[in-house]
């Protein structure tokens, strides 16, 4: 029997790749280094690559919706072992361009092509923002399924309740791209639904021309003694 959800799901994936592929040059000049929103990320990286190191197996790190590749390269100079995921192989072409000595890789999230429990963590910084609500369970279980015990997990996503929003420009550009906001309770749910445990949230209001704020997530999979 065909699965009816699989041709939605495919659906949203070809559009956000080919949305990503056409911003891709124009997307990776804004975003050529740095983490955008200034120390807070910073800080919040730094304390998922010390957890990861605390971990204690050099397991590799997936940065998931890697895009230019600076988040990845900035792990690596934590003294992670990280590589990059991306849906666009324009964004993928540009991410080794600037970061010649790192791995970046094209993949889904929703099908991650790593062995299970061979990752030391997985980040993604502003990618779940794209995935359907009725799709995010199973990306979080895949998530789950790719963790190595204690593998740590740190999402960033902006934080609001319910709110779809379906773009068709950006940078002058015709694209198909879908964002679909929630809160960190929402999040907090699915990450323990899918047998990840929470380990801390925060929130950052909105200032100035902002319409959302920011949320940041930190789970990890559990050991089979806790």
């Amino acid at each position: 029997m065909t699965d009816p959800n699989a041709a939605v799901t495919a659906d949203f994936i070809e559009a956000t790749r080919s949305s990503y592929d056409a911003i891709a040059p124009a997307y990776s000049a804004e975003h050529p280094d740095g983490l955008g929103e200034g120390p807070l990320e910073t800080a919040l990286l730094t304390a998922f690559a010390e957890l990861v190191r605390t971990a204690g197996a050099k397991a590799p790190v997936a940065d998931v919706g890697s895009g230019p590749g600076y988040v990845t390269a900035r792990l690596n100079a934590l003294g992670v072992q990280a590589f990059g995921i991306d849906l666009s192989p324009h964004m993928v072409a540009l991410a080794r361009e600037a970061h010649p000595r790192l791995r970046f890789q094209v993949g889904s999230m929703t099908s991650l092509d790593v062995p299970d429990e061979t990752l030391g963590g997985i980040l993604a910084l502003y990618s779940t923002i794209h995935i359907p609500d009725a799709d995010l369970p199973g990306v979080l279980t895949e998530f789950h399924r790719a963790l190595r015990p204690g593998g740590q997990v740190l999402l960033a996503f902006q934080a609001s309740e319910g709110e779809h929003i379906h773009m068709t420009e950006r940078y002058g550009l015709d694209i198909a791209l879908d964002y679909y906001f929630r809160t960190p309770a929402q999040i907090a749910a699915h990450l323990m639904a899918a047998g990840l445990t929470l380990a801390a949230q925060a929130r950052v209001e909105p200032t100035g021309q902002q319409r959302w704020g920011r949320a940041f997530t930190l789970a990890h999979k559990p050991f089979a003694s806790e």
